[in-house]
């Protein structure tokens, strides 16, 4: 091609603003953005997004944050929207540790109201690990991004759109609806729920609560299912620990602390729990294998029929997932031992965490590790017990409603019963007798909570914000007008 003569940039001429031009490119810019699809938001997915804009971008860590902050933020819009002072109640707990109780009033006084749960303290997040600001909210091709725009404050900014709209549309539920935004979550020692539940029960007493845990199921970019959370492992720490006299290391010897520890880490890493399904667990592998299919499917199938089928159980454990669902777990996660390096080691220990089964305890599972290392000569003992959290009851009449609306608004789409593999605020109302159901509708394909650049897809918020807004509805009901 023949050469393009080189061309000289033109110098713009300087631009000179009207006022109305500028007042015109500000609102522009303040303007909420277009859903992922290309359309409009409502008027509450607007509402939802500017909550969420502003829970993000306070910050509720641990270290630094303040969830009272955040709980008066949030306060403040209920009691502009008209809610009684006294029905919009922030309760301290501690220095920075604030939560946020708002309740919706309802028709029926003998019906007990339903409990929307959430936490706004969120995990540590130094800015120097992310590629973007942790706390401003960024909206970015359809994405948004933060601390906390996936756990869990999309689904505080939920709860609250969803009163807001109600309340808005003259809407009277037949029992009322209880929002509790609360802090410590993630650590701390101020957990909300568990203070409420101690000092202040009244605020969160309901028939039943829908919590983080559960939500929309997406492999590969395709969504699978709509997952119910009805129960969670429990947590413990064990301490496996090797002691020696020691000695100078030039003279060795075979009873070694830290090859005793090592030896009974590989036993106790090759050593697997005893399967034992529940109420929970069988339906969820029960439903799983009409999705799945295929020689998974069959093994699902096999294995609710015995829970003793050798085969299955080892097909089914290949995927760590469905491994964790089946029986209780334990892996060693921390290391210490030896105080010097010419020197014998006189102790070595590790950690052995645990999510021990709902109907398990953590004393069976003691005798099971001691069992496993054997002969080792070391010591196994209990750094932290289970508490105790009890699984929701599978209520024919709350999956219905909840498979009514997940096919209101995704057609087709299974509802799956599910336990969780980790730990959520819901075992303190598990274990004070009100039961606890995972539900959001958030189908988020790998949202990276806890992680750098934390993230979520606007349209699954919006999606998820639609279904909860239905699904409240119909288990509030029936409703009449305000008058």
């Amino acid at each position: 091609m023949p050469s393009r003569p080189t061309r000289r940039p033109i110098a713009p001429s300087p631009r000179r603003w009207t006022l109305p031009t500028l007042l015109l490119l500000l609102l522009l810019a303040a303007a909420p953005p277009l859903a992922a699809q290309g359309r409009a938001l409502t008027r509450w997915e607007e509402q939802a997004r500017a909550l969420l804009r502003e829970l993000v971008e306070i910050n509720t860590t641990h270290s630094v944050g303040n969830t009272v902050t955040a709980a008066e933020a949030m306060a403040k819009h209920m009691r502009a929207a008209g809610f009684p002072a006294e029905d919009v109640v922030v309760v301290e707990t501690a220095p920075r540790k604030g939560n946020l109780v708002v309740r919706y009033r309802g028709s029926n006084r003998t019906r007990k109201p339903i409990l929307l749960l959430s936490h706004i303290d969120v995990v540590e997040a130094d800015p120097k690990d992310w590629t973007l600001p942790p706390f401003q909210f960024i909206e970015k091709d359809g994405t948004f991004y933060g601390r906390g725009v996936a756990d869990d404050k999309d689904e505080s900014a939920i709860h609250l759109t969803i009163l807001l709209r109600m309340k808005a549309e003259g809407l009277v539920p037949d029992r009322d609806i209880v929002v509790a935004l609360t802090a410590d979550e993630e650590g701390g020692t101020s957990n909300g729920v568990d203070w409420m539940l101690q000092n202040r029960p009244e605020l969160l007493r309901a028939e039943f609560a829908f919590n983080e845990g559960g939500g929309g199921r997406v492999e590969e970019g395709k969504r699978i299912s709509n997952d119910v959370q009805a129960s969670e492992k429990k947590v413990a720490n064990f301490t496996v620990e090797a002691t020696n006299p020691g000695g100078h290391s030039s003279v060795p010897r075979p009873d070694n602390a830290i090859t005793q520890l090592a030896a009974a880490l590989v036993k106790l890493g090759n050593h697997a729990q005893p399967v034992k399904l529940n109420e929970v667990t069988r339906a969820y592998f029960r439903r799983q294998a009409e999705i799945v299919g295929g020689e998974t499917g069959a093994a699902m199938r096999a294995l609710v029929a015995n829970e003793r089928d050798v085969a299955a159980a080892a097909l089914l454990a290949k995927d760590p997932a469905h491994n964790s669902r089946m029986r209780t777990t334990c892996v060693a996660t921390m290391l210490s031992g030896g105080h010097a390096s010419n020197a014998l080691p006189q102790r070595a220990t590790a950690t052995v965490n645990c999510r021990i089964l709902p109907d398990e305890s953590t004393e069976q599972v003691l005798q099971r590790l001691i069992a496993a290392v054997g002969d080792t000569g070391v010591k196994v003992t209990v750094a932290r017990g289970a508490r105790e959290s009890p699984p929701s009851p599978l209520t024919a009449e709350l999956l219905q409603r909840i498979e009514e609306t997940t096919r209101e608004v995704w057609p087709g789409m299974p509802v799956v019963p599910t336990m969780s593999t980790g730990a959520t605020d819901g075992l303190y109302l598990r274990r004070a007798g009100i039961p606890v159901y995972g539900v959001s509708g958030l189908f988020y394909d790998q949202p990276n909570a806890h992680g750098m650049n934390e993230h979520v897809s606007a349209q699954a918020f919006y999606e998820g914000l639609e279904f909860m807004y239905r699904l409240v509805r119909k288990v509030s009901g029936p409703e009449r007008p305000r008058m």
